[in-house]
């Protein structure tokens, strides 16, 4: 994982770390993305040490992971969907004489 940030000002792409907090022009990327990045034509790119192992979480993570499971566990349960009447298949339109009409209904043969 990395973090992909652009100073148009500069015409620059700095590619390093992943981020801690969201900026403005800042974008996160996977691996695969962060190697195969290309910039447009005039830019430069500065490739900033990557860590060579994700960082172990620490106690912020842990207990963002608690709040959510917390959160998710005392939200309410969705509401059943709402039953619907079936009704009768369409017939096709009642028939009008001495007008001629753009589209036509074909019945299934079987």
């Amino acid at each position: 994982m990395a973090t992909l940030t652009y100073v148009y000002a500069e015409s620059t792409a700095v590619l390093g770390p992943l981020a801690t907090y969201a900026e403005p022009h800042s974008y996160d990327l996977c691996a695969q993305h962060a190697e195969s990045l290309t910039v447009p034509r005039g830019w430069e790119v500065m490739r900033l040490a990557m860590p060579s192992s994700p960082p172990e979480p620490g106690p912020d993570d842990l207990l963002a992971l608690a709040n959510a499971v917390r959160e998710a566990a005392s939200a309410p349960a969705p509401a059943a969907p709402e039953q619907r009447t079936v009704r009768a298949p369409f017939d096709g339109p009642a028939p009008v004489e001495g007008t001629r009409r753009h589209l036509r209904i074909l019945r299934d043969p079987s």
